[in-house]
């Protein structure tokens, strides 16, 4: 697992700061603006129980494998560097968390075209293909979810996808089928009927990628496949 280059695991609880206003190469979502990092840890438990911590006092963390081969963890979204500095002070002075780093907009993996930025996000998918993520909650044995996944994929490139995959789907540009491209997301009614509640990020070639579920490892799937064909929904794009 720790083979595995910048990418990221985990997510908050329940499937911020203030919102930051979208730049020319995105229509549909806005960009990450300044968050906070702490934890450098060689154990992805470490990061799982630092997670879940943040989580249970209502912060909206998530946990990710950095280039670096340490699991770290990544809160809040907001509009300025400031902002973001006191928020993490109070944090410190309070106990809550200790060495901190702020992650600026600049820090995120921008591309000058949205197709570039649309191979990258397929690129960060494809990096957890086989890798079991897990859910930063009370249970660092729980499973991590589909929404997780396509969540922090965007998050690391810079885009603030909201967590749910209902969320996600009221956001961004309805698209057919036959429109798909690269880092678009799709979405399947597999728990109940006509109801949005899996999803996936599409990788070209009829294939999308996604956490299956508990317990199970991210994998490669196909939308002509029978399970996830009679239950497809629709596609969204976020990108122009």
């Amino acid at each position: 697992m720790t083979a595995i280059i910048g990418g990221l695991l985990l997510l908050a609880a329940g499937c911020g700061r203030p919102a930051i206003r979208p730049d020319t190469s995105s229509d549909y979502l806005p960009r990450m603006g300044f968050s906070i990092q702490v934890g450098a840890f060689s154990n992805i438990d470490n990061a799982v129980r630092l997670t879940g911590s943040l989580q249970r006092r209502g912060i909206n963390a998530y946990h990710f494998l950095h280039t670096s081969g340490l699991y770290k963890v990544r809160f809040e979204n907001h509009t300025n560097k400031v902002a973001a500095r006191k928020r993490a002070e109070d944090l410190k002075r309070k106990k809550i968390i200790e060495v901190y780093y702020i992650v600026k907009p600049q820090d995120y993996a921008h591309r000058d075209s949205s197709a570039g930025l649309r191979e990258e996000i397929v690129t960060t998918a494809k990096r957890y293909v086989g890798v079991p993520y897990r859910w930063g909650g009370e249970s660092p044995s729980t499973g991590f979810d589909c929404s997780g996944l396509t969540m922090v994929v965007y998050r690391i490139n810079g885009l603030n996808l909201p967590r749910s995959s209902r969320q996600q789907w009221k956001m961004g540009k309805p698209i057919d089928r036959r429109q798909l491209q690269k880092g678009d997301l799709v979405f399947f009614a597999t728990a109940s009927r006509n109801r949005v509640s899996h999803v996936g990020i599409y990788a070209g070639g009829d294939k999308f990628l996604h956490a299956p579920g508990r317990g199970r490892r991210i994998k490669t799937a196909s939308l002509s496949g029978k399970y996830f064909k009679n239950r497809y929904m629709g596609a969204r794009s976020y990108l122009n």
